[in-house]
């Protein structure tokens, strides 16, 4: 099989988003048997300057639906960073799941030279479609993503490395969980 823009795109990105769905999961699973109040979760932070954990779900999404439309030549739909509970964030994956859904591969299939620019502010960064995917998009996103599974672990909710890594496409032998 052949790695294309198409292949190490939309795939990695439902397959992560997944995982911090399944991540979410299990930290309303533990809030609630714990006794935990959600938002105590939802707000926590590695450090006073970081955003919680609402915000690294919010950021992990709009770098995957970023990258798929910039890579696609798509519309960028806005999301309002709003969620508060479980199951905001959850529908903020599904919305981000659903719009990815939409672009059809071939779009992104002859990207790699497509020009991309992401402005945050004054900042302006410019690249190929090629570099931009594979030297910040997708590292963006897991990093959003390992953030969020480092505050979640940090809290005690009871997951591991298999849990973030999540199902491998292709690859057999992964139990289900690390749990118990």
């Amino acid at each position: 099989m052949n790695i294309t823009m198409a292949t190490a795109s939309i795939p990695v990105m439902r397959h992560y988003l997944g995982v911090l769905s399944d991540l979410l999961r299990q930290a309303e699973a533990h809030a609630e048997s714990h006794k935990i109040k959600p938002e105590a979760l939802i707000g926590a932070r590695l450090f006073p300057d970081m955003y919680p954990l609402s915000g690294q779900v919010q950021f992990a999404c709009d770098f995957a639906k970023g990258a798929a439309a910039r890579l696609s030549g798509s519309a960028n739909p806005g999301f309002a960073d709003d969620e508060t509970s479980f199951a905001e964030l959850q529908a903020r994956i599904d919305k981000t799941l659903a719009y990815i859904d939409t672009i059809d591969p071939r779009t992104i299939a002859n990207s790699e030279l497509t020009a991309v620019t992401v402005r945050f502010g004054k900042l302006e960064l410019a690249a190929n479609g090629h570099d931009y995917l594979l030297g910040f998009a997708l590292p963006s996103m897991i990093f959003h993503i390992s953030i969020a599974y480092a505050l979640l672990r940090h809290s005690g909710v009871p997951i591991g490395k298999l849990d973030f890594l999540g199902q491998v496409p292709g690859m057999s032998g992964f139990p289900a969980s690390t749990k118990g």
